[in-house]
């Protein structure tokens, strides 16, 4: 009898431990929320609070207006400007609007339908030291990354179809 009560009551912690720390969990999770002094619920709110990133006067400060990033997805940096844009605060200051973009959606489309990692592997290409230094159409480089997706995916399609050949 002693036996069956002490199996008993180790089934019952045994279901009471995983939620209990599940319930924790969650709450937590609710806690972590930023404390904006808002929560965000409707999408629509959402997206216009991550708009105002793009207007934020506390983050872009001084960087020219005209190479700045913009809703649009587009960044107007003009190619003898490279050097001021990727030494100077418009690198660091589009850096921080694309944070505080993340921060708010992480799964933000700009205009031209590119993300935020789009935005950034775009700024590196153009501040780099290669053959894209200077590039900073955003839609170009979309382009051409999509171009290098099909190559590789027609590559080893390829190989074995005629790897396949050989054999028959």
């Amino acid at each position: 009898m002693a036996l069956t009560r002490i199996l008993g009551l180790s089934v019952l912690a045994a279901a009471l431990i995983p939620i209990s720390v599940f319930g924790s969990i969650s709450e937590n999770a609710v806690e972590d929320e930023p404390e904006t002094g808002h929560k965000f619920h409707d999408p629509t709110e959402i997206v216009a609070k991550a708009l105002l990133c793009f207007n934020d006067k506390y983050i872009y400060i001084n960087c020219e207006e005209s190479y700045r990033l913009n809703e649009s997805g587009d960044l107007n940096v003009p190619f003898d400007k490279t050097d001021a844009y990727c030494n100077g605060p418009c690198l660091d200051e589009t850096h921080l609007v694309l944070d505080c973009i993340d921060n708010i959606l992480t799964n933000f489309l700009f205009y031209n339908k590119a993300t935020i990692q789009d935005i950034r592997d775009t700024i590196q290409a153009g501040c780099g030291t290669g053959s894209e230094r200077g590039k900073f159409n955003v839609a170009e480089h979309l382009k051409a990354e999509a171009n290098n997706a099909n190559q590789i995916v027609v590559g080893p399609g390829l190989m074995v179809i005629l790897g396949l050949g050989v054999l028959l």
